[in-house]
């Protein structure tokens, strides 16, 4: 099978496996893509929570995106961890020179066991630089009520912060439900011509680590392959649920997902 795609995820490592560029790797290789890497931090991590994260200087990390670029051109770009204000200025004036149009940022703020991966200096150069000038942003619900200051409680809340985020520049925005407690998941896609909920029922596990880097380079995939980006979003959605649903149950905390579920291994190799 040849890849149909070439992705450049900008991220930090996960050293469990389950999130970060680590998944986006699987996410893009399961899905048919070619992945290449620029780490932004070197994180010590498992499925309990995060221990330390070691930033990698914002010239090393210029370099690497810069330099791999030169030579294989991404299709599409996939943003996950930006730790600094120092690094999502360089990668600001960095995404200039290569001049790839389909962006996707995941603004991740927070680990899953509650661990917050950026300080508020950071948090405010993505607000005010970098999410208008992507394609795509996919906040959770905590990152999206960081982002637009108010509390999201119920559906109406998670349209409301799409809007204001919308009013602030930003071109699309997927606003995921997974953090409300209800038994049918709704994630919330909005831009300028049109609003679509994409509903599916929630399933029941603890084992949900690494879904928002998933889904945001489940969704850079499909959308660099030529999809539109609803139905990226739509099948990105998908794929998420259908690894949640394999329920691996690894490790002691919240366990990684199922990335090999779009894949059929050839006998030969069991």
């Amino acid at each position: 099978m040849k890849p149909k795609s070439k992705i450049l995820i900008i991220a930090g490592s996960d050293s469990s496996g389950g999130a970060g560029i680590q998944a986006d790797i699987k996410t893009v290789t399961a899905l048919g893509g070619y992945a290449m890497t620029a780490i932004t931090a070197i994180t010590a991590q498992n499925t309990t929570g995060v221990s330390s994260v070691v930033p990698l200087h914002p010239k090393e990390i210029e370099k690497q995106i810069l330099f791999t670029s030169k030579d294989i051109k991404p299709d599409a770009i996939k943003i996950g961890m930006l730790h600094s204000s120092e690094v999502i200025l360089a990668v600001i004036r960095v995404l200039r020179k290569i001049k790839t149009k389909k962006i996707i940022l995941d603004p991740v703020m927070i680990a899953k066991g509650g661990f917050k991966l950026i300080n508020d200096k950071a948090i405010k150069t993505l607000k005010n630089k970098l999410i208008k000038k992507v394609h795509l942003i996919t906040p959770n619900i905590p990152e999206a009520e960081v982002l637009t200051k108010i509390k999201i409680r119920s559906l109406e809340d998670m349209i409301h912060a799409a809007n204001i985020l919308l009013e602030s520049g930003v071109k699309n925005i997927l606003v995921k439900g997974g953090h409300r407690k209800t038994g049918i998941m709704q994630d919330v896609f909005l831009n300028n011509k049109e609003l679509k909920i994409f509903k599916n029922k929630k399933i029941k596990t603890k084992n949900t680590h690494g879904t928002g880097c998933t889904l945001s380079s489940a969704i850079t995939t499909f959308f660099a392959c030529g999809k539109s980006l609803n139905k990226s979003c739509e099948l990105g959605i998908k794929y998420v649920n259908q690894s949640i649903r394999s329920n691996l149950n690894y490790g002691k905390g919240h366990g990684p997902i199922n990335h090999l579920s779009s894949i059929k291994i050839n006998r030969m190799f069991n």
